[in-house]
């Protein structure tokens, strides 16, 4: 095997950690494949001593903080509110999920409160809880003080910890009240959908300005009652089916044939807290290359 052939092989035995730890920071599939496209062209060229895995995952940390700082301004001038790109992540493209910590650190709903960090605190964060990266180890990555990588981690946990209500469910249970939740959606049941949706249910809806959707929060139940009543009726829906989402229960809804868009619920105990629904069609390009 010649050296280029083993420096690939070296690359491709990284490619799924890195891709996991990029969409983590970016919340963008996309622009997490062409983070890690880019990682590997640096590395193609590099002659580093140091260890791929190290190498790299610094590489990576660094490419997206620089995008997070631009996708900011960006993001300001987004049409309605911004949500993460959907991922089916039980064909393992984005890396070990066999810790809780893990598996929280890509839903949808840590994705967003993620947005509310600065991008070291995230990056910190990410490597800490999704990664299991030593405090020394993340330094190294963000070539900071150790103490200050602390202070970052603890106020990263500060805010996620403060807003986040968990829930501790076995995702077969979640499945289960999800598949209930659709089956009042479908029959009209007023009353079972009040018996599942949190007084204070707060509903995201990203169109991007390219499909319908909510271009505010909906924090009313009954206006959010009417409209998932609506959209289950609607003579264009073709499909409403339970799927998957970032390792979570989803609602999978296409309208004419084709996908509409990928709903995310956050559970507390049996009630819904909180409903994702992305619909923007650039988003969920890479959901469907990943389904189909």
């Amino acid at each position: 095997m010649d050296a280029a052939q083993e420096r690939l092989e070296r690359f491709e035995a990284n490619r799924r950690r890195l891709f996991g730890l990029a969409y983590r920071l970016l919340g963008e599939a996309s622009e997490a494949e062409d983070v890690v496209q880019d990682a590997y062209l640096r590395w193609e060229r590099s002659d580093s001593a140091v260890s791929p895995e190290a190498w790299l995952t610094k590489v990576v940390t660094n490419l997206c903080l620089d995008r997070l700082t631009s996708a900011r301004a960006q993001r300001e001038q987004y049409v309605g509110p911004w949500l993460p790109e959907p991922v089916f992540a039980d064909s393992g493209v984005l890396g070990p999920l066999e810790t809780v910590e893990q598996r929280e650190s890509l839903s949808l709903g840590m994705l967003v409160l993620l947005e509310r960090l600065t991008p070291p605190e995230r990056a910190a964060f990410v490597l800490r809880e999704a990664f299991g990266h030593s405090h020394r180890e993340v330094a190294e990555v963000l070539e900071m003080d150790e103490a200050h990588v602390r202070q970052l981690y603890r106020r990263a946990r500060q805010h996620v910890g403060a807003a986040r209500r968990r829930f501790t469910a076995a995702p077969e249970q979640r499945r289960k009240l999800l598949e209930r939740f659709l089956e009042a959606t479908l029959d009209g049941d007023v009353a079972g959908l009040e018996r599942m949706l949190a007084e204070d249910v707060v509903a995201w809806s990203d169109g991007g300005g390219k499909a319908p959707a909510l271009r505010h929060l909906l924090v009313d139940r009954e206006k959010l009652l009417r409209y998932l009543l609506d959209l289950a009726g609607h003579p264009r829906v073709t499909s409403i089916t339970v799927g998957t989402a970032n390792g979570e229960p989803a609602i999978v809804l296409d309208v004419d044939g084709r996908l509409f868009a990928v709903i995310v619920p956050e559970f507390y105990g049996d009630r819904i807290t909180a409903l994702y629904a992305v619909a923007n069609p650039d988003k969920l390009a890479f959901f469907t290359k990943q389904t189909t």
